[in-house]
C-alpha cells in the first residue's frame, strides 16, 4: 500500500486553489502543465480547493491511478496559497499537513556571515 512506503515517496503540493471537480485525467493535466511534473512518475501530488477543507491525492501505481480523497467536517487543511508551480514537502511535513499543523510559516533560516 502507499501510505507504508511513505518514507520512499516524493510529495508534491500544487499551492493555490484547485478546482475539487476534477478527477483523475483533470488533475495529471494540472500536474504536467501547471505543476512541469510528470504524472506517471512515482510521486505523491496533493490538491485542495478554496474552503481548504478538501484534499485530493493523485498517484500513479504500475498500472493506473489512485486518487484519494478527505473532506474535513470542521477544519482546514493548511496550505500555500503563492502560485508557483508546485513544491516538494517532505513525509514528515505531509504527516503534519495531515493533522493541521501549519509547517509552512515556521521560522525561517537565517544566514549570517559574522557575529555582531
Amino acid at each position: 500500500m502507499i501510505l507504508e512506503n511513505l518514507a520512499e515517496m516524493q510529495v508534491f503540493i500544487k499551492p493555490g486553489i484547485t478546482d475539487m471537480r476534477k478527477s483523475i485525467d483533470g488533475l495529471a493535466v494540472l500536474v504536467q502543465s501547471s505543476m512541469q511534473l510528470n504524472p506517471l512518475d512515482k510521486k505523491l501530488f496533493l490538491f485542495t480547493n478554496k474552503k481548504h477543507n478538501l484534499l485530493k491525492v493523485l498517484y500513479w501505481d504500475k498500472n493506473g491511478f489512485w486518487l484519494f480523497y478527505k473532506r474535513l467536517e470542521k477544519h482546514k487543511f493548511p496550505w500555500l496559497m503563492s502560485e508557483e508551480a508546485s513544491r516538494q514537502i517532505s513525509e514528515q511535513e505531509l504527516r503534519w499537513l495531515l493533522t493541521g499543523v501549519n509547517f509552512f510559516q515556521a521560522h525561517s533560516i537565517l544566514q549570517y556571515s559574522r557575529v555582531g
